[in-house]
């Protein structure tokens, strides 16, 4: 499945199917929000929660792959992400995009 932030597929002509979209809600383990809560503290990269979000955002995208190859797409086009927090600790990703077909 060929995925891309632009609208087009180099030498491509292509035919939309529709939105197709992933998400992934995760969340971390106590002890590591504990560790992230005391590093915020101090400053620096809360590597846990670029991990956390990382994970979701790959699982996200898997997802909206599989609702495109469902619908028997080339390729989806104008990928998007988008992260908003459910609860402390948690966040949503989002991985939307267009589903096509080459002509």
């Amino acid at each position: 499945m060929i995925i891309v932030t632009t609208d087009f597929v180099s030498g491509k002509e292509v035919e939309t199917l529709g939105v197709v979209r992933g998400s992934m809600i995760q969340s971390k383990d106590l002890g590591k929000d504990i560790m992230s809560a005391l590093k915020g503290l101090v400053g620096g990269e809360l590597r846990q929660y670029s991990e956390m979000i990382n994970e979701a955002r790959a699982i996200a995208t898997k997802r909206m792959v599989e609702e495109a190859t469902e619908l028997g797409a080339d390729a989806v086009i104008n990928l998007r992400y988008a992260t908003s927090a459910v609860m402390q600790g948690a966040a949503e990703v989002l991985a939307y995009g267009t589903a096509v077909t080459f002509k």
